[in-house]
C-alpha cells in the first residue's frame, strides 16, 4: 500500500524544473516531511550509469526505440531500487522528469507508436505512476535561451536542447495535451513568470493536494 506521495515535474528545456524542486523541497522539509529529490534519467546507480549514454547522444545514431528502451532500462530501475521503497515509507519523493518526458521526446516526437510505449510504459513503471505532476509551461524560444545561459563555459548543449525550436513546440503542445487529458494528476504553471511567483504557484498546487493526503506526516509544530 502506498504510503507516500510521488510528485514528477515536467516540461522543456530551461522550464526552471531543477530550481523549483530544489526550493519546493526547502519548504516541505521545514515541515518535517521526508523529502527524497531525483532525476531521470538517473537517480539510482544503474539508471545514472545510462545517463551519460542517452544524454551525450551516443544512442542516437541507434534510432528512437532503442533510445526508448535504455530510458524504460534507466527507468525501472529507477522505480524498484529508489522511488518504490521512498513512497513505501511514506516519503515525499520529487522527480525531475518521468514517464510524461519519454510520451513526449520518444512517443510524438521520436515517432515511436503509442502502442509501443504504452506497453514499454506499463512494464517499466509497474503501477508507480506519480500522484501529481507539475508541468512548468514556458516558450520554447524563452527556455533554450536559459538553458544556454546556465551552461557552463565550454559545456554544450545535450542530446535535446540541440534540436530545432519546431520540435520543442510539438513537445511543448504534446504536454499540454497531456495535462488536459489526465487533469487530476496534472496541472501546468506559467514557467516564464519570475521565479518567485513561478515558486508561489508551485507551492499552492503542490501543499492543496499533499495536505489533503498526508496530513498527518507533518510533526506537531509542523503547522507554525
Amino acid at each position: 500500500m502506498r504510503q507516500g506521495f510521488f510528485i514528477s515535474f515536467e516540461g522543456g528545456e530551461g522550464a526552471g524544473k531543477s530550481t523549483q524542486i530544489e526550493r519546493l523541497a526547502r519548504k516541505l522539509r521545514a515541515k518535517k516531511y521526508d523529502v527524497v529529490v531525483t532525476r531521470e534519467p538517473g537517480g539510482s546507480p544503474g539508471a545514472e550509469a545510462v545517463r551519460h549514454v542517452i544524454l551525450s547522444g551516443a544512442a542516437e545514431a541507434l534510432g528512437p526505440k532503442m533510445e526508448a528502451l535504455l530510458f524504460a532500462a534507466a527507468r525501472s530501475d529507477h522505480v524498484e531500487q529508489l522511488i518504490r521503497p521512498a513512497i513505501e515509507r511514506g516519503a515525499i519523493v520529487l522527480c525531475d522528469r518521468f514517464v510524461d518526458s519519454s510520451r513526449v521526446y520518444q512517443g510524438v516526437t521520436g515517432g515511436l507508436p503509442a502502442e509501443f510505449m504504452d506497453a514499454l510504459e506499463k512494464v517499466t513503471v509497474n503501477g508507480m505512476m506519480p500522484d501529481m505532476t507539475v508541468i512548468l509551461d514556458i516558450d520554447p524560444v524563452e527556455g533554450l535561451k536559459r538553458a544556454n545561459a546556465r551552461r557552463s563555459a565550454g559545456d554544450v548543449p545535450d542530446r535535446f536542447e540541440k534540436e530545432t525550436v519546431e520540435t520543442h513546440e510539438r513537445r511543448r503542445e504534446a504536454f499540454l495535451a497531456i495535462a488536459k487529458a489526465e487533469p487530476e494528476r496534472c496541472v501546468v504553471i506559467d514557467a516564464a513568470a519570475t521565479p518567485q511567483d513561478v515558486e508561489d504557484a508551485v507551492t499552492e498546487a503542490v501543499f492543496e493536494r499533499l495536505e489533503k493526503r498526508m496530513p498527518a506526516k507533518r510533526s506537531k509544530g509542523a503547522a507554525e
